[in-house]
């Protein structure tokens, strides 16, 4: 079975319900040179991920810059236009799904993106920023428009009398906030959080990810939460997924994964998570890593990791590992993983 085709099957001891299933997703982009602008190869960000996303969970996205982490966030919600494969919401084909009838789907799905300073518009004021969803999909007007702006303010811990302040004059962790607020202004079901906490300080980092566990009670939220933060991962996360050069390495349930991980990868990312303890941080084995990864335009044959992977093989190097199932709902692409 190959590691590109094979989806992740649903828990053994449960039958949640598959709110977004990923299925083969690639997306390549173009590298173009010449007068005439000719294709001479393919930057591979994304190149063959499957996966499912329960209703109601968090699954964590993971892994080093450069990954694919983020632009797998865009594919789902059709930001970017995926090159192969399929995404469903529910039992809609997304990448089939254009013009009008994606518009309509556009209200249950959103993303909250990395950088606050960057995603909300100088020019206009929060309480601006949080209509425009809901003046675009005509969710409301008027009086009864203003009320719900001020809901949401409320809602993410923001005084509603500051609706008609600008951006600037907020901290990182406020503008997240509005962020957050804008996300959650037309009841969605479905939020890619960006690495949400990634531009704030430490300090605010744990208020935001608490905010985000708060609201997904309150509202019934389902997250894709990308981050390479592990810490902070391990906390919000339900189950998590390790990403590498445009492939899944790693899937598992968040405790079975920081406890035992299977992947070399990922015993080498979390080796690199420090211990609070001096004297159990003094024991531990630190997995260094050599060199740097890969050019996602050339990356290498068979197992991707395998030029900077300590117990890679010839094997390795030959053959693309299968995606197969260690223990309960642990799955692996490695040829030596136990």
């Amino acid at each position: 079975m190959d590691a590109d085709t094979v989806d992740p099957a649903a828990p053994s001891n449960a039958n949640p319900e598959v709110l977004v299933s990923v299925t083969n997703v690639k997306k390549h982009f173009p590298i173009m040179k010449g007068v005439f602008r000719r294709q001479v190869g393919a930057v591979r960000a994304v190149d063959g991920v499957s996966f499912d996303i329960y209703r109601g969970e968090t699954l964590g996205l993971v892994g080093e810059s450069g990954s694919g982490k983020s632009t797998t966030g865009r594919v789902i919600l059709q930001l970017d236009e995926a090159t192969e494969g399929s995404v469903t919401f529910e039992d809609k084909e997304l990448t089939e799904t254009k013009g009008e009838d994606l518009r309509k789907l556009r209200p249950r799905m959103q993303m909250i993106f990395q950088n606050p300073h960057a995603s909300l518009n100088p020019r206009m004021t929060v309480g601006t920023i949080i209509a425009e969803p809901l003046k675009e999909h005509k969710k409301s007007k008027g009086d009864e428009r203003q009320r719900r702006v001020a809901e949401l303010l409320s809602l993410v811990g923001l005084e509603p009398k500051h609706a008609n302040r600008y951006p600037h004059e907020f901290s990182g962790g406020q503008r997240q906030r509005i962020g957050i607020a804008r996300a959650i202004a037309l009841s969605p079901d479905f939020i890619v959080c960006d690495e949400p906490i990634a531009a704030l300080d430490v300090s605010i980092q744990a208020q935001v990810v608490n905010l985000l566990e708060d609201l997904q009670d309150v509202l019934g939220l389902t997250y894709l939460f990308i981050s390479h933060d592990l810490s902070m991962v391990r906390h919000i996360a339900d189950r998590v997924a390790v990403m590498y050069l445009g492939k899944i390495m790693e899937l598992a349930d968040v405790d079975d994964l920081y406890n035992d991980p299977k992947h070399p990868y990922t015993q080498a990312l979390l080796s690199a998570v420090p211990v609070p303890d001096p004297e159990v941080e003094a024991a531990r084995r630190h997995v260094i890593l050599e060199g740097d990864i890969p050019s996602p335009a050339n990356p290498p044959p068979g197992c991707v990791f395998n030029t900077r992977c300590p117990i890679a093989q010839d094997r390795c190097i030959a053959e693309v590992p299968e995606w197969r199932e260690l223990g309960t709902d642990h799955w692996v692409a490695c040829h030596f993983a136990k």
